[in-house]
């Protein structure tokens, strides 16, 4: 029952414009669902639901994960507008951004999560990313240029 009133909730949000509890429980009541604030409130806090600010500027209830993509998306694109250049030594790369953009840039390449990159360290304009090794340097660069186009 648990499982399909946590579906159920899924659905009603990706169908869009929950914007309260309340909302939400009188949709599954009228998918035939018996709930309570209390649950629909314990419910959110399980599915990790959170409140967005719509294109409308009204609230709308989303997972966690689409604040992650869209996060993402749009730490690609500054990183895409800021990255002046790249080379490599060994197993670094240097990447250059335009004055003041490193951090940002850098926190983007963390965010990716990809597990060839050790780590990053950002100057005002300086990115030092450390990758696993030697070889996975030029596949990594082809990776962070295909970001940029």
């Amino acid at each position: 029952m648990k499982s399909a009133r946590q579906v159920a909730i899924l659905e009603i949000i990706a169908s869009g414009g929950v914007e309260t509890q309340e909302e939400l429980a009188d949709e599954l009541r009228k998918r035939g669902f018996q709930v309570t604030q209390a649950t629909v409130s314990r419910d959110i806090k399980e599915l990790r639901l959170i409140k967005s600010t719509s294109s409308d500027g009204s609230y709308r209830y989303i997972t966690a994960d689409k604040t992650k993509s869209g996060l993402n998306e749009r730490l690609i694109r500054v990183f895409s507008e800021t990255v002046v250049s790249m080379r490599s030594a060994y197993n670094q790369i240097i990447i250059k951004t335009l004055s003041g953009s490193a951090n940002i840039a850098a926190e983007t390449i963390d965010s990716l999560q990809w597990p060839e990159i050790l780590g990053t360290i950002a100057g005002d304009n300086t990115i030092l990313m450390i990758v696993r090794s030697v070889e996975e340097v030029k596949p990594v660069m082809e990776r962070l240029n295909a970001l940029m186009r």
